[in-house]
């Protein structure tokens, strides 16, 4: 068995060689592409491929059921047997796994599991790569600078397990960031998307808008810390309600440490967090945000268990019409307390019956106003409250009558994801997004612009 080995028969005779109680093997064959420019020109660009096997080996015992993971990269056919080996002793040197459960079963198959990865290459840039060019020429002859980078890629993967579970995933994620700078470097804008195949960005448009901020950062004006109306875009909502998700454990809320605990005891489900009605929502089926849909779990953590591997995901509300509706959970943490299964899906959509865009917004605004570009170095102050602190980047922009006057400095925030959902006095049009902060773990989101009557932004910052 060499690397050219299909992915499903690497699956098929790791199980093969198990000796255990029961066995998940998970191959997940990647692939990349990607391109990088500075001083409008192109730098570097490359494609990559690789392969990851991850074997978790379960060993049922006199006190509870044993697991033992190892995953490993550009395996042969000499390391297969040793892999499964150290899988199945790891799990009998450990003691009783907490999160145990049967593992699953009955899941009919992919009809594609037997079929080659699907790979990704340059070919992915074959209609962006021209239009890109085509904008750094305008951006030379407008007097700025771009800089920045485009990946793609397309992760197949393979999941096999004892039970008969023969399931097949295959994702493409792109990003694209793009950053314009002034010649004398003292003015900086930037911008982001999210794309599944390089199809439906335009560098053209992000060039334009690029353009625009940079002559609304001609004029300087200095604002104090406080707390100020402030139009944050999606990119920014994205970043703010990515990290309400991963804070949303049914397990921690119930045992009192989250901002979803319920004072004395249970946790606020049901409760009532914004006025508006928004439904922040995970579906692997979402158009243009598709995710896998089953679980798949490398290992086990606050939301996600090896054992729920290949568990079918359905469409989930984690806050229906302002509502908290679900909270995550897997079959173990499910049956801890009391609540219905839910475990984490790759997506996150915020929907709030909005139509304007934040361009609309922004004209809709009257009297003073922040618009933000985006966030970044967001950390956790109060797991309590979810209050969270950060740095804008990037250009802050001061809106007077709807109109934008001038660029301001950067500020520290502190503010909770929670909270501004109770604050929040209008939602824009969904739209995909790209989170600037946890771009690197979670691209598949789609959301409005909100407007905050009163966001705090706490101190003044030197960042740009």
């Amino acid at each position: 068995m060499s690397r050219a080995s299909k992915p499903y028969e690497i699956v098929e005779r790791a199980l093969e060689l198990s000796t255990t109680d029961g066995l998940v093997v998970i191959a997940d064959e990647h692939s990349s592409a990607n391109l990088r420019w500075a001083g409008n020109a192109l730098t570097t660009n490359g494609v990559t491929r690789g392969r990851t096997l991850t074997v978790i080996a379960t060993v049922d015992g006199a006190k509870g059921t044993a697991s033992g993971v190892v995953s490993r990269s550009a395996v042969t056919a000499d390391d297969l047997e040793p892999l499964v080996r150290a899988a199945e002793a790891a799990a009998r040197g450990a003691g009783p796994a907490e999160d145990a459960q049967p593992l699953v079963s009955g899941v009919p198959s992919s009809p594609d599991f037997t079929d080659a990865p699907a790979e990704t290459g340059s070919e992915v840039f074959a209609d962006f790569a021209p239009a890109l060019g085509d904008a750094f020429a305008r951006a030379r002859s407008g007097g700025r600078e771009l800089y920045g980078f485009a990946n793609h890629e397309l992760t197949s993967t393979y999941l096999g397990t004892s039970t008969g579970l023969r399931l097949r995933h295959d994702q493409p994620t792109g990003t694209l960031e793009l950053n314009a700078k002034s010649p004398d470097r003292t003015r900086s804008a930037w911008a982001g998307r999210s794309t599944r195949d390089f199809k439906d960005v335009d560098p053209a448009a992000l060039d334009a808008e690029l353009a625009q901020r940079l002559r609304w950062a001609e004029r300087r004006i200095d604002l104090p810390a406080g707390r100020y109306e402030t139009l944050l875009p999606p990119t920014a909502v994205a970043d703010l309600l990515i990290y309400q998700l991963w804070s949303s454990t049914a397990r921690d809320a119930v045992e009192g440490r989250t901002v979803f605990s319920q004072p004395g005891g249970g946790t606020r489900l049901g409760e009532t967090l914004a006025p508006l009605p928004l439904t922040l929502r995970s579906d692997p089926h979402a158009p243009g945000l598709e995710s896998a849909p089953f679980v798949i779990a490398h290992s086990s953590g606050d939301s996600a268990s090896v054992f729920d591997n290949g568990l079918p995901l359905a469409p989930t509300d984690w806050v229906r019409d302002g509502k908290l509706a679900r909270l995550t959970t897997t079959r173990h943490t499910a049956a801890l307390t009391g609540l219905p299964v839910a475990p984490a899906i790759d997506n996150l959509v915020l929907d709030g019956g909005g139509e304007r865009s934040l361009e609309e917004m922004v004209a809709a605004t009257t009297g003073r106003a922040l618009l933000l570009t985006c966030l970044w170095y967001i950390r956790e102050v109060d797991p309590a409250t979810l209050l969270l602190t950060g740095l804008t980047r990037d250009g802050v922009y001061l809106v007077e009558d709807g109109e934008v006057v001038g660029e301001v400095n950067n500020f520290r925030f502190n503010e909770s994801p929670v909270d501004l959902l109770s604050r929040a006095s209008e939602a824009g049009r969904t739209e995909k997004t790209l989170p600037r902060e946890w771009g690197d773990w979670f691209t598949r989101a789609a959301m409005p612009a909100l407007r905050i009557p009163d966001f705090n932004m706490s101190s003044v910052s030197q960042g740009v």
